[in-house]
């Protein structure tokens, strides 16, 4: 019986969902076809902004209960149609978020890719309003475009989503950890924080355990961080160093992904994935690590601030020969 009432309570959920899903989309329609409105009346020269003032005034005493029509967001409504009016795939996905996510993505991004990158990003990661204005301010366009972590060959064989997964770096600006710290700092401290640290690295990351502890012969020993990743189906391990990276880490990380894979991976899961993580580290000194080494790994790098958004598009447009931060 209850089994059957479960049914009925989760069809009641699922039709909640469903009716704000349609009245959010509802809403953004409202407000493109009045963005459109302005956006019309103003090319043929009829409007200018002490007119769009008066129609807010008009609104507000003719329509008293209706809120969200000041000037400002009027304007913004003609911003939010004049932003997506050419990119028709664009304003489709514009419609699956709410508006307050809509202003800081046509508001703070500038480039089409951008803006199609946080409006898909909004979507599947269901980002609160917080999370999205975090992960803008925390470059993450920028940081996944440059280049995704360095992989050992291995990797890059084995799953193209792998590449979409994992950072090259990662920002810990949440943190607030004093300088210098040591590796048991960083691990309380990402332990602690754990929501945000999810958050940088991607919500597919499920946490399983501190210190991990594998036994091999007599022996015990312990990994960092491990995690399981939903969408690649396999177990991430992840081993904190609060220095440059160096060759020899890696020996340590490979250790821990054969014991993984030999005693704890079930059978339908994908091979572990290691991740070293860094506070520095030079690239061709990874890249040399990793060019022969036959096991899942990664280098990365993090940061305990904010990344300078100006410095990371022009490395994007050392890359790829143009300025994606501007229309």
């Amino acid at each position: 019986m209850d089994t059957d009432f479960s049914e009925i309570t989760s069809l009641i959920k699922q039709t909640r969902i469903n009716a704000i899903k349609i009245v959010n989309s509802e809403l953004i329609n409202l407000y493109w076809n009045i963005g459109q409105y302005i956006h019309l009346k103003i090319e043929k020269a009829a409007w200018g902004q002490s007119i769009v003032k008066e129609l807010s005034e008009y609104i507000q005493y003719n329509e008293p209960g209706a809120k969200g029509f000041s000037d400002k967001n009027l304007w913004r409504m003609k911003q939010f149609y004049d932003a997506y009016k050419d990119f028709p795939k664009l304003s489709t996905l514009a419609r699956e978020i709410s508006w307050s996510h809509n202003l800081a993505v046509f508001s703070r991004c500038k480039s089409v890719e951008e803006r199609e990158f946080y409006l898909k990003l909004s979507k599947e990661e269901n980002y609160s309003f917080r999370e999205l204005e975090r992960q803008i301010s925390a470059s993450l366009f920028e940081r996944t475009m440059i280049g995704n972590s360095k992989l050992s060959t291995v990797l890059r064989e084995i799953d193209s989503d792998i590449t979409n997964s994992f950072k090259d770096n990662y920002v810990f600006e949440f943190l607030n950890l004093p300088e210098p710290h040591n590796e048991s700092d960083l691990q309380k401290g990402l332990i602690k924080q754990m929501k945000n640290f999810i958050l940088e690295l991607g919500k597919d990351f499920l946490f399983i355990d501190e210190e991990y502890r594998v036994q091999v012969g007599n022996s015990d020993f312990f990994i960092d961080l491990l995690f399981y990743h939903r969408g690649l189906q396999c177990l991430v391990a992840f081993e904190l160093k609060t220095d440059k990276f160096k060759p020899e880490h890696l020996g340590q990380l490979n250790f821990y992904l054969e014991a993984l894979d030999r005693d704890v991976k079930k059978a339908n899961e994908n091979p572990s994935i290691g991740v070293l993580l860094c506070k520095d580290k030079d690239n061709e000194v990874v890249e040399y690590s990793l060019s022969r080494s036959l096991s899942p790994t990664l280098v990365a790098e993090y940061k305990m601030q904010l990344p300078d958004k100006k410095l990371l598009q022009q490395k994007l447009h050392e890359l790829f020969g143009r300025e994606t931060g501007d229309e």
